[in-house]
């Protein structure tokens, strides 16, 4: 989750917004001290604004998406997929009460199970990258060391 939220009022313009957008390399959320009104994301600005023609002056509150799709700050992992997934959303305002206080990207909990793989899988590929190789036979003196097909193999397979 990122945090703060960006947050413009719904009045702002879609120049600023989009300013912010950038900046912060995330979607804007709509509020006032009525709450939460609306989001605006990239798509917004691109099938809503410019698709339309409209000018960069023009107040977001015209194009945001609202009502807004929240999540609470309880929420658990399997709340936050599903609601992902059931809705078709990428982005997700995270509330406490009714004030946001960060923004859930479809992205997120993806990173986050690839690192509790890599939490889980690290350890397990170290210890089988670390595991001891049989030492070589001892020969008798003077005759040629032949090489064990077992650890021969391991080598080959091994570069």
């Amino acid at each position: 989750m990122s945090s703060p939220p960006v947050g413009v009022t719904p009045g702002t313009s879609l120049r600023e917004a989009a300013g912010r957008m950038a900046s912060r390399q995330s979607a804007v959320l709509a509020c006032d001290e009525g709450g939460l009104h609306g989001i605006l994301t990239d798509r917004d600005l691109v099938v809503r604004a410019m698709a339309a023609g409209l000018g960069p002056h023009t107040p977001i509150r015209e194009v945001m998406s609202a009502p807004v799709l929240t999540i609470g700050t309880g929420a658990d992992l399997a709340q936050v997929y599903g609601t992902f997934r059931r809705n078709n959303i990428r982005r997700l305002p995270v509330v406490t009460g009714t004030t946001p206080v960060g923004m859930l990207t479809v992205d997120d909990p993806l990173r986050d199970a690839t690192q509790r793989l890599t939490d889980l899988l690290g350890p397990i590929s170290w210890s089988a990258l670390r595991e001891d190789r049989p030492s070589p036979k001892p020969q008798a003196p003077g005759r040629p060391q032949q090489p064990d097909p077992d650890s021969e193999g391991r080598r080959i397979a091994g570069q």
